[in-house]
């Protein structure tokens, strides 16, 4: 019975020490991750039609007057249905974004790095993993049947020109032996160098080369400075400079030599003489870079053995998942927070007043899921900061009063419009939690006071009675107008005279109006624009309108309408716009989404490219600008509090016989490049 029991308990605990180590084996997504994507490919993959994927695919992969690398990117070996992980570090000096994928087939997929690596590249085995460097920057190791793509790209770590104290780099010490080497090149570059005439030539073949450009009136200078050239090459420094009358030349050469050396007949047939490469600084500056490659292969291997020794689970923290759709096409996390307070970023900070403002500020990430679905694409954003404090007091100014009387201004013939329902009064509150403890540690106290101060100075009450946070611009439509403007012409004699002309330009018929629960306060400051001597040249007063007129016909827009009535303050450019106009039943709906949420807005791409249509003035332009207005759609988006996140929704509907918004993207720039590759062929008469 013993003996069962003590079997038992050994069969147990291995399985127990099995499960640990298996359950730490994987693959951990690093600390210093700013970013990390999710590709649902069991989804993405049923949306891509290659047929037509891989022709567009092909002509912009490949090479000038070659053909593609690959020409059937259907079959690369990577199974296109299965999730893609991706995800990106950043620190000082070593910048990473690397790529997870699956392959079904490795011979295919072998096959297909082949045809993208550099002839006569050898792969790298290692004991569970192949891999091999595509470029200097970017390399992918496989097995049977995973791959890992990184790009890398390394700065050596140097004194810090933000702080006063150097930075070690904990990324850079898995390769401290090549870190050493670099750092010895490098420092030739951080001593103060004698003159080195090598430089001089190099400088001088850069100067002609400038000169070149101009050649009919710097003949002269390209003779000299060939001349300074033979000089250096053959003594090593300038000659010394002579005193002649009392002035001092720059040069020994005398005329006679200088005119000894006739100017090329024509800038076309005028050839720069060869000069000798510099092998020496060459070699120096290859030096550095295989230094540099050395580093950065460490890192890439590093992370390899990682990878092919863990279990292939990824790894992720729950923060970076909180808003994942398990729908979506496409997950993202950003950490804004990282990006901004940490590496290069976050020291440049410290080197400005109110750094921890600056750092609570960006202190903040935001998901994203996308979705390609048959008749538009979306993107669901939701923003949150890590403070809670701070992210209550911004989801409150997302929480205003909505208010129907500015909704009246949108129409169905209106071009787009933003509009916006927020708490003006919770704005200072954001204000207030962003400054709180914001202050450099020996100065608290009064960094305390000076808010408190500002509490009891600003009556927060009284100035959002002035604007309580509704308000709206609608973009009514783009008007052609004719400007004048001055031109410069110069007579033989190149005597500057001014000539008059005119010009068609693009007008916008706009509205901007918000409420207000103090309309005399705004009513004082148009009557003070009318009244005062030098404001009055340009605003005057017609019954309840006021009017902002520039006078001149050389602006786009020279007049305005500014009004006040039933608490709502309007500024527009046309006096239509302030009456009430029908509105059909796509009008009322947007009218009932723009009074529902915080935030919403609406752009129809496709009227807005009819009002620019006098932007595209040739003949390729006028074919993309019909291209374009043939099938694009709208873009409308909302945003609201959802939990404990600001969560904003666009949303791009598509017009055109696509299989899907994936594909519309495709076929959109397919028909683009057509008509590029079109117009540089020649025209046969």
């Amino acid at each position: 019975m013993k003996s069962l029991l003590l079997k038992t308990q050994i069969t147990a605990l291995l399985l127990f020490s099995f499960i640990m180590v298996f359950a730490q084996n994987s693959m951990k997504i690093p600390q210093n991750a700013v970013f990390y994507m999710e590709i649902n490919g069991n989804q993405l993959n049923k949306k891509i039609n290659w047929e037509k994927f891989n022709p567009f695919l092909k002509e912009i992969t490949k090479e000038k007057d070659k053909q593609p690398s690959w020409n059937d990117y259907s079959k690369t070996g990577i199974k296109y249905d299965a999730t893609q992980y991706h995800y990106a570090t950043f620190n000082d000096s070593v910048q990473a974004y690397n790529a997870h994928f699956i392959i079904e087939n490795k011979e295919k997929f072998q096959e297909f790095i082949s045809s993208t690596k550099k002839k006569g590249q050898e792969v790298s085995k290692k004991n569970n993993y192949s891999y091999i460097d595509i470029s200097d920057d970017t390399f992918v190791a496989w097995n049977n049947d995973r791959a890992f793509l990184t790009m890398i790209n390394y700065n050596k770590p140097s004194k810090d020109i933000w702080t006063d104290y150097n930075v070690v780099d904990s990324t850079a010490v898995t390769a401290d032996s090549a870190v050493a080497v670099v750092d010895s090149a490098a420092s030739v570059y951080e001593e103060e160098k004698p003159f080195d005439y090598k430089e001089e030539i190099q400088y001088l073949k850069d100067e002609i080369k400038y000169l070149k450009e101009n050649i009919k009136t710097n003949n002269e200078d390209i003779i000299k400075y060939q001349k300074d050239i033979k000089y250096l090459e053959k003594h090593h420094k300038y000659p010394e400079a002579k005193e002649e009358s009392g002035e001092v030349t720059d040069s020994a050469y005398s005329e006679k030599e200088m005119e000894g050396m006739p100017p090329p007949a024509s800038q076309d047939d005028y050839e720069t003489e060869m000069y000798e490469e510099d092998s020496a600084y060459q070699k120096e500056m290859d030096s550095l870079n295989i230094e540099k490659f050395k580093i950065v292969k460490k890192i890439a291997e590093n992370n390899f053995d990682q990878y092919f020794s863990s279990n292939f689970e990824i790894e992720v923290p729950k923060e970076m998942l909180s808003f994942r759709d398990a729908n979506s096409d496409v997950f993202a996390y950003t950490d804004y927070g990282k990006i901004m307070n940490e590496g290069v970023y976050g020291k440049m900070f410290r080197r400005v007043d109110y750094t921890q403002f600056l750092q609570k500020m960006y202190n903040s990430n935001a998901s994203y899921n996308l979705y390609f679905d048959k008749d538009k694409v979306r993107l669901v954003n939701n923003y949150q900061h890590k403070n809670t404090d701070i992210q209550k007091a911004i989801s409150d100014v997302y929480k205003g009063k909505k208010n129907k009387k500015l909704t009246a201004l949108i129409t169905d013939k209106s071009v787009g419009y933003y509009a916006m329902n927020v708490n003006g009064y919770k704005c200072f509150d954001m204000m207030y939690s962003f400054f709180q403890d914001a202050g450099e540690k020996e100065y608290q106290k009064e960094f305390q006071l000076m808010i408190e101060t500002m509490k009891i100075v600003l009556d927060e009450e009284a100035i959002s009675k002035i604007a309580p946070g509704n308000g709206i611009f609608v973009l009514n439509e783009l008007k052609s107008k004719k400007v004048e403007y001055t031109d410069y012409d110069y007579d033989e004699d190149y005597n500057e005279k001014e000539i008059k002309k005119t010009k068609d330009v693009m007008v916008p018929d706009f509205t901007f109006a918000f409420a207000t629960e103090n309309e005399d306060y705004w009513r004082r400051i148009f009557d003070v624009l009318t009244t005062n001597k030098d404001f009055a040249k340009k605003f005057s007063k017609n019954g309840n309108i006021y009017v902002f007129k520039e006078g001149t016909n050389q602006e786009s827009v020279d007049q305005l309408f500014f009004t006040v009535k039933n608490g709502i303050v309007y500024l527009t450019t046309s006096m239509e716009n302030l009456t009430e106009k029908n509105q059909s039943e796509v009008s009322k709906k947007w009218m009932k989404d723009s009074a529902k949420y915080p935030l919403s807005g609406r752009l129809d791409i496709q009227k807005l490219l009819v009002g620019l249509e006098q932007e595209f003035k040739t003949g390729s332009e006028r074919k993309t600008l019909n291209l374009l207005r043939k099938n694009v759609g709208d873009v409308y988006f909302k945003t609201e509090v959802k939990g404990e996140s600001i969560q904003t929704e666009m949303d791009y509907n598509i017009k055109n016989s696509s299989d899907n918004s994936l594909m519309y993207f495709f076929d959109l720039f397919d028909e683009i490049y057509k008509n590029i590759e079109a117009d540089k062929k020649p025209q046969t008469l």
